[in-house]
């Protein structure tokens, strides 16, 4: 059985007590620094789970759609800077609408009523 690791790219301030529950660390000061890791990341084949702020992955988003339709890594959105900017919830809910064939959650964000 394959053992994977898990690494978080971004903001070195957001992404440092990630650390602390064993995940490696890649500090990017901007997105196209984000955009390198990530390639690299994904490329070494290693990381079965890649952690990416979303104020980071903002300008790059597409390619990590693209990427997200293999099934390792798995990319995941987490806040950034800005807090959460809604990319995680709207890449769900393209996944979700390509696996039913409809928006289920009909541009609801979850536990909003």
């Amino acid at each position: 059985m394959a053992t994977f690791k898990m690494a978080v790219i971004g903001e070195e301030d957001l992404i440092r007590g990630y650390g602390l529950l064993g995940l490696e660390l890649f500090p990017a000061k901007d997105s196209e620094e984000g955009r390198r890791i990530l390639q690299q990341l994904k490329d070494d084949k290693e990381f079965g789970i890649i952690f990416i702020t979303e104020s980071i992955a903002q300008s790059f988003a597409a390619d990590v759609a693209e990427w997200g339709s293999r099934p390792l890594p798995s990319i995941v959105y987490i806040p950034g800077t800005a807090g959460n900017e809604g990319f995680a919830l709207e890449r769900i809910r393209r996944i979700v609408e390509r696996a039913v064939g409809a928006d289920i959650l009909m541009g609801k964000e979850v536990g909003k009523a």
